[in-house]
């Protein structure tokens, strides 16, 4: 037991809330509390300020404090002497041990010469990480929170988390995924893409981006042809570069990827037939299958990334370049990043036995599994019709976002570059010669405005500041024109 008396107190003043906390205050107390326990700054007999003084000095409600001290004393960070009130426990959670050699010899390895291979580098895009507290958030890819469903996807949560799923949520399937989830793939999501599939061509994995990475590593080496579309998702050329291919770029035009200049001599083709990334144009009906009939004369394979159809609320969504493919050569990606949230990470692969069995055993020597609780959760909400309701009202505020960015633009005298017509989440933009939007997203900042500049969609070698991305997606109607507004100025 340690020899510090009672008379050793902490003082409130230690105590300094952050406003950027993610969490209630009274998590933030308990966090406080306990990051200071396994640090060591507090030690164990410490006497705790009273919770009218921490409550007087943080700002805070009494009670808030004392649910907090509560909660600590559960958890055996703190105990209650009565009286005398709350101290550091004997035994709560002890420090880490720090063993200060060991960390001299880390330090004197020699880094830059020990690592092999680089992967810090990256051409994606360039975001302020605060970007919720500007004012003009034209973010593509993040969720508006007023528009998710908090309750029924906590109710969700704790279903998964009861008694009747607790074997199949905790134990561990190996490299299998949650049938449920899989059933509810196979008999609801796919027939609305137009795909039929069995349950063994489907693979969970952890989103989209980690689907690509399988079939770029199952499928392509450095003897192997990739075509990609220019310009395109920034994070799949970092993903082909890993596996030493040759990259084809190959331009899109008003219609998408044009198949008639694929190379020949190409293995896999990746496209995002029906909502290109970034111009969002969908690749018409003829052109859908002449890329199909190239696919089998050429004998290459076809990787689709079918993001955000969920978000097609001008008109029904095309159906999946999968949906026509007799032949088997189409890969199809989906995801549920757009229509659930991002930080969600959950997407599947749907493609021949053979493949998929590879992806499988590849994405176990990773990861194993996406998490049980998560795929269990999400097929819950979406078996119970919540994830159906919400996309339709995202699709009712995405309508209304698009029409008062559509008129701002045009009141402005902005140029749209390209726009998909059965809606999405963002445009595709031009601006003037004279302008370099890397730039201009830099300049955009000090007035309160972030937009996607437009440099890292394209071929590294292309050096093209000419287009930006304003998505709609996280920024609510009524700031729309003046942050359209701020854009134009800055550009004159």
């Amino acid at each position: 037991m340690s020899m510090i008396g009672p008379e050793v107190a902490i003082k409130p003043e230690q105590f300094h809330l952050d406003p950027k906390f993610e969490g209630t205050l009274q998590q933030q107390i308990q966090h406080l509390v306990s990051q200071g326990v396994l640090s060591g700054r507090f030690l164990p007999n410490e006497r705790m300020p009273s919770s009218r003084k921490l409550a007087s000095w943080l700002g805070v409600s009494r009670i808030t404090v004392t649910l907090a001290y509560a909660e600590l004393v559960a958890n055996d960070y703190l105990t209650s002497r009565g009286r005398s009130g709350y101290f550091v426990s004997d035994s709560a959670p002890p420090p880490p041990m720090i063993n200060v050699a060991d960390k001299e010899q880390q330090e004197a390895v020699s880094w830059q010469g020990m690592i092999t291979t680089r992967f810090s580098y990256r051409s994606s895009l360039v975001r302020p990480s605060d970007w919720r507290e500007y004012p003009f958030p034209f973010i593509y890819g993040q969720p508006d929170a007023r528009l998710f469903d908090h309750d029924n996807w906590r109710r969700c949560a704790l279903e998964a988390l009861g008694r009747k799923n607790f074997e199949s949520m905790t134990a561990d399937p190996y490299e299998q995924d949650d049938p449920k989830l899989i059933e509810y793939i196979v008999r609801n999501i796919l027939p609305r893409r137009g795909i039929s599939a069995q349950q063994d061509e489907i693979l969970i994995t952890m989103g989209a981006q980690n689907a690509l990475w399988l079939c770029a590593q199952v499928l392509l080496n450095n003897g192997r042809v990739a075509a990609i579309e220019n310009p395109c998702y920034p994070g799949l050329r970092d993903i082909l570069d890993q596996t030493s291919c040759q990259i084809d770029q190959v331009n899109v035009d008003e219609n998408g990827l044009p198949p008639d200049n694929i190379p020949k001599d190409t293995q896999v083709v990746f496209t995002t037939a029906s909502h290109q990334c970034p111009t969002n144009t969908t690749m018409p009906l003829d052109r859908r299958r002449a890329l199909l009939s190239r696919s089998v004369e050429d004998g290459f394979v076809i990787v689709e990334d079918d993001y955000e159809f969920e978000m097609a609320f001008q008109k029904a969504p095309t159906p999946a370049l999968k949906s026509l493919d007799r032949a088997g050569t189409v890969v199809y990606v989906g995801s549920f990043s757009k229509s659930l949230f991002p930080g969600l990470r959950l997407g599947y692969i749907v493609a021949a036995k053979p493949l998929i069995r590879e992806a499988r055993a590849l994405r176990a020597l990773v990861l194993r599994h996406p998490p049980g609780h998560i795929q269990r959760t999400t097929a819950y909400f979406l078996s119970l019709g919540y994830h159906d309701a919400m996309v339709n009202r995202m699709g009712q505020a995405y309508r209304r976002r698009r029409s008062v960015m559509d008129k701002a633009i045009r009141d402005y005298g902005l140029q749209i570059a390209s726009g998909g017509n059965h809606g999405g989440s963002s445009f595709w933009m031009r601006a003037p010669e004279r302008v370099n939007t890397s730039e201009l997203a830099i300049t955009l900042r000090r007035s309160g405005v972030v937009i996607d500049q437009g440099r890292a969609f394209f071929d590294r070698s292309d050096d093209n500041h000419c287009y930006y991305r304003l998505a709609y997606s996280s920024i609510p109607s009524a700031r729309i024109p003046e942050g359209i507004g701020r854009i134009a100025e800055a550009m004159r």
